[in-house]
Formats: structure tokens, sequence, C-alpha cells
């Protein structure tokens, strides 16, 4: 059974195992108060299921230099590598 780490952990079996896998007090703490933390795998669609002009967007958004003259698959690329 988990140690109880106080009110300001909300999940004291899941921050301890972070704990244990080598991660900071702060970092386990946000980790383990996250209500969503214990979930696998995202909410969004794949790369490959998005247009053309949807991929472009999210480049836009995180700064990919060059993106006007990428294809599909470089834009792929470059979100992945970003």
């Amino acid at each position: 059974m988990a140690e109880n780490h106080g009110p300001q952990i909300k999940n004291d079996e899941q921050y301890e195992e972070l704990r244990d896998k080598g991660m900071s007090k702060s970092k386990a703490a946000r980790i383990a108060n996250d209500s969503d933390s214990g979930e696998k795998g995202g909410k969004s669609e794949k790369y490959e299921d998005r247009t053309k002009e949807e991929l472009y967007e999210k480049a836009r958004e995180v700064g990919i230099e060059g993106r006007s003259k990428m294809s599909k698959k470089e834009l792929i690329k470059s979100l992945r590598n970003s």
C-alpha cells in the first residue's frame, strides 16, 4: 500500500512509482496530481489521417520553417521531429 504523502498529492501510488523511476519530487507530484495522467494514448488523430492543410496549420503553430513548400509526407516528418 502506498504511503500517504499528504493532501497535496492526489495519487500516492503513482507518485511513489514515479519517484522510484528517478523523477524529481515536483515532477512526480505534478504528474500524480493530473487526473488524466493515468490514461494512455493520445486523443488526436494520426498525422496520416489529417489533410495537408491541417498538417500545414499544425506546422505553423509549432513554427516549422519552409512548411509552405513541403509535401504532406514532409510535413508529417517535420512535425514528428519537432
